[in-house]
């Protein structure tokens, strides 16, 4: 028989006759070249900890409080992926093992840089027989090995696991980036494969492994993630995981093996056939380490606790001073928000202001050098002012600090505005913004500061939409009401207001202008949006505009050209309708010539496609 062996592939199966026991041999330990290998990954992730800190720390805003760097909470995720690349170091030279659904939760802990968690993980992955399924003949090389039997069972593996990680959160919270540690058990099962094969005359056993089953397997993970917070509260997140578990014990059957395969070479004449050793065993459990590495993505809850209320270094008793330092803390009496920004006064007995300061972002102020005596404490914010407090002469004995809190009692809400360019985040200054409230039909107006920013107040029935004015911008209109909020548990609305560059022939897409198919009367639903463009044109009276309709490139050219031009003159006569001046408003009809992607005639295109050409424009008409 010849001496070259082919080079084989396998496979593992299940065998459902053979009985599975556990042998309890003695624990190797790893060399330490394979130690090196198994804990490499986690050191690089330790030593990208700090880097990365640093990195995410050069690129934050200096203007930004520290305190808004991150924020205290428990933050819980949910996620689902792939473990892509499982590798199972066993005595298994004919079998591969697949990828498979990964499944996770985390709990967590949050601090300012750092966390604590615990992560529950499922993975399940299948053994692949590589064993050769080509024609093979038995020992005497006369009968060939043929009606193969697979039989093989997943391979689940569970892991709970506690530790540390470090993370950055972006001062607007809505991103942040993280690498974690843990360390923990895990369960491993199944995986049992039998590969066998029938002649005429007998059955043989060719591949063959025992599979898992072991609790409580010493385990470490290192994961890097990334999220994006669509709130305060709920966000999705992606990431990457690398796995590994040490020392995996794996079955060792009732006939004293965890693994079998036949050996098999060609002969003389050149024929496939099992060699005289027949068949190897392993007797013996490999302790081998089992490593993975996966991708995921998933939803984050965010819990942030809230803030503490600062509490002064404790100072020794004074009943001799004759300077104090007074201490005044601003709250919302209804959320038990603080409040930076507010205007605090202390006054004398005789009315006379004394001292005035504003909260800084903790929500205090603090007077130094105060003489004892009786004083008023009075503040305002945004115009509305916080009830007051009273410090008597007596509350200075013995005290060096004096501590006082005021609180905001107003039922409206505040609305923090900011006003951008769309599409990019450029704050917009000297912005008139305009809020009408529907209930009341009050109109209030205010102007935007060197960031874009607008302030106003909302009292629980406000229905409003608001509004900027500036020369060559046209601005969004925002709808807010006041009843989709508690003040139990909001006093701050925020919101954001883009406003659209108006130059002179810059096309600018009108959102929401529908027509029934074939039609061109002006539905309810499009009315808002050309009400958006009458205020354009009550705000700016100089200016004359082009108004378009497109159509997709279905049905002809000339029906297209007709019914666009039908449907931009009906939106014209809308305007005319609130009192635009004719002679100020150019309707046309462009039908399919001015298509925005590649949807021409004979084109197939998704109906996703093909509404991206049918649109209504506007744009400035540049004076002559």
């Amino acid at each position: 028989m010849a001496k070259h062996l082919s080079k084989i592939r396998i496979q593992v199966f299940k065998s459902k006759n053979i009985a599975m026991k556990t042998t309890k041999t003695p624990v190797s330990f790893p060399s330490p070249e394979g130690c090196l290998k198994a804990v490499l990954p986690f050191f690089l992730i330790l030593l990208l900890f700090p880097v990365t800190a640093q990195a995410f720390q050069r690129h934050a805003p200096d203007s930004l409080p520290e305190e808004n760097v991150s924020e205290k909470g428990f933050r819980f995720g949910l996620r689902a992926g792939y473990d892509i690349v499982p590798e199972y170091h066993n005595n298994t030279p004919h079998i591969d093992y697949q990828g498979g659904l990964y499944a996770g939760l985390t709990a967590a802990y949050y601090w300012k840089w750092l966390s604590a968690g615990l992560d529950v993980d499922y993975i399940r992955n299948s053994p692949d027989n590589r064993y050769p399924s080509e024609t093979i003949f038995d020992p005497a090389g006369s009968e060939t090995i043929d009606n193969f039997a697979l039989n093989s069972t997943g391979i689940t593996r569970l892991f709970y696991g506690i530790g540390p990680g470090i993370h950055y959160t972006r001062p607007d919270k809505k991103f942040s980036a993280e690498l974690n540690g843990r360390a923990g058990f895990a369960n491993i099962s199944g995986g049992e494969l039998s590969f066998t094969g029938n002649s005429s005359s007998a059955s043989y056993l060719l591949n063959y492994h025992a599979g898992y089953d072991v609790k409580n397997v010493l385990t470490a993970k290192g994961s890097l993630g990334f999220t994006y917070n669509f709130s305060d509260i709920l966000g999705v997140h992606i990431g990457a995981y690398y796995m590994r578990h040490f020392g995996v014990e794996d079955l060792v059957n009732s006939s004293g093996y965890s693994a079998a395969y036949r050996v098999t070479a060609f002969n003389d004449d050149n024929v496939l056939a099992f060699t005289e050793a027949d068949i190897r065993t392993v007797d013996h459990s490999c302790n081998c380490d089992i490593s993975s590495i996966g991708a995921y993505a998933g939803l984050t809850l965010r819990l942030p606790s809230r803030p503490e209320k600062p509490v002064p270094p404790a100072e020794e008793a004074c009943n001799t001073c004759t300077v104090h330092t007074l201490t005044v803390t601003a709250y919302d009496k209804y959320t038990g928000e603080i409040l930076p920004g507010t205007e605090v006064a202390v006054s004398d007995r005789a009315g006379g202001i004394v001292r005035t300061g504003v909260t800084n972002s903790f929500g205090i102020v603090v007077f130094d050098n105060i003489a004892p005596g009786d004083y008023a404490i009075a503040g305002k914010l945004y115009g509305k002012d916080l009830s007051s407090d009273t410090v008597l002469q007596d509350e200075f004995a013995g005290n060096p600090n004096v501590q006082k809190e005021i609180l905001y009692t107003d039922t409206s809400f505040i609305l923090q505005g900011n006003a951008v360019i769309c599409n990019t985040e450029t704050p917009l200054p000297d912005v008139t913004v305009v809020l009408r409230d529907k209930p009341s039909a009050v109109e209030k107006n205010t102007l935007t500061g060197k960031k874009g920013t607008f302030i106003f107040h909302l009292d629980q029935k406000s229905e409003v939409t608001l509004f900027g004015r500036k020369q060559h911008y046209f601005s969004q209109m925002v709808h807010i009401a006041a009843g989709d909020y508690d003040r139990n548990t909001t006093l701050f609305v925020k919101l954001e207001m883009c406003m659209d560059e108006a130059n002179c022939n810059n096309a600018i897409r009108l959102d929401n202008i529908h027509y029934d198919l074939d039609k061109y009367f002006i539905r309810d639903d499009a009315k808002p949006e050309l009400d958006r463009l009458v205020q354009f044109m009550l705000d700016n009276p100089g200016i004359r505009v082009e108004l378009s309709s497109h159509t997709d490139s279905r049905a002809s050219h000339a029906y297209n050209q007709r019914l666009s031009q039908n449907r931009a003159n009906a939106a014209r006569e809308y305007l005319i309708s609130k009192g635009i001046d004719p002679q100020r408003i150019e309707a046309v009809g462009y039908g399919e010539t001015r298509l925005l992607n590649r949807c021409a005639d004979g084109v197939p295109c998704s109906e996703a496609e093909h509404q991206l050409n049918r649109r209504t424009e506007m744009k400035v008409i540049c004076p002559e």
